[in-house]
């Protein structure tokens, strides 16, 4: 994986995160509790790969639903994290944008640059990762399932620049009731399923996690760190000050 660092720090995370063929992706098995895989003596099948299940899906959803069209996913990364316990109850999925309003790379909070780091994937940079909560969403009944699935893409700026998408008002990511926002994605879910040609596409969410590992023999899923907020540029305009007093010496 190659790093751009940031010279403002003695041990800095890295600027960007690059993944290739060379350094492919990180997967791992989705598990509860931290628990260890099975280890059969021989697999009849390969594991579920449930994040490239979800892109297919994902793919799928954006060309047949209109108010997602401007979802590219190809700069989208699927991802999932491990969920803490078992409960039903809590995260099912987020959607984190790699940039700030409007597309910017940076943005300054007091003397300080920020920028979120850059996830690039065989050369290509990501906007978005979308990230599911394992295997806590995988036991939730299958209308809402999608339901997230269509929640968290409606989350992404239409003009698709890196921001997430905001509405008037004082809840800008909801807009003023999550309740309405979720009953929107409802009727999308309703029309999208609606005489599917292809239902095989998300036949396997109609599963929940025990029974989808016993058929599959196990799933796996990407998993990356999650996006930090890093200072950038503030040596250089410490040294700018420092010169400026110097001139005016």
């Amino acid at each position: 994986m190659t790093v751009a660092r940031n010279p403002s720090r003695p041990h800095p995370l890295p600027l960007e995160l690059r993944w290739d063929a060379r350094s492919p992706l990180p997967a791992r098995w989705v598990l509860p509790d931290g628990a260890r895989p099975p280890v059969p003596a021989r697999a009849a099948r390969a594991p579920l790969d449930f994040t490239a299940g979800m892109r297919v899906l994902c793919e799928d959803v954006v060309a047949r639903c209109e108010p997602l069209h401007h979802v590219h996913m190809p700069r989208v990364l699927v991802t999932f994290t491990p969920s803490r316990n078992r409960s039903r109850y809590g995260l099912q999925a987020r959607v984190t944008p790699l940039r700030f309003r409007d597309g910017a790379l940076t943005r300054r909070h007091g003397p300080t640059d920020y920028q979120v780091q850059r996830f690039f994937v065989n050369g290509r940079e990501m906007l978005y990762v979308l990230t599911f909560c394992l295997p806590r969403f995988i036991d939730q009944p299958f209308r809402e399932k999608l339901i997230t699935v269509f929640h968290e893409l409606y989350h992404v700026a239409p003009a698709f620049d890196g921001d997430l998408r905001r509405h008037p008002g004082r809840y800008a990511v909801h807009s003023h009731s999550k309740d309405l926002y979720d009953s929107r994605m409802a009727e999308l879910v309703d029309d999208y399923l609606a005489g599917h040609p292809e239902p095989g596409v998300f036949a396997f969410l109609r599963t929940g996690y025990r029974d989808l590992w016993d058929t599959h023999g196990g799933i796996t899923g990407v998993v990356v760190p999650r996006p930090k907020l890093l200072p950038v540029g503030v040596a250089s305009r410490q040294a700018a000050a420092r010169n400026h007093g110097d001139e005016n010496e």
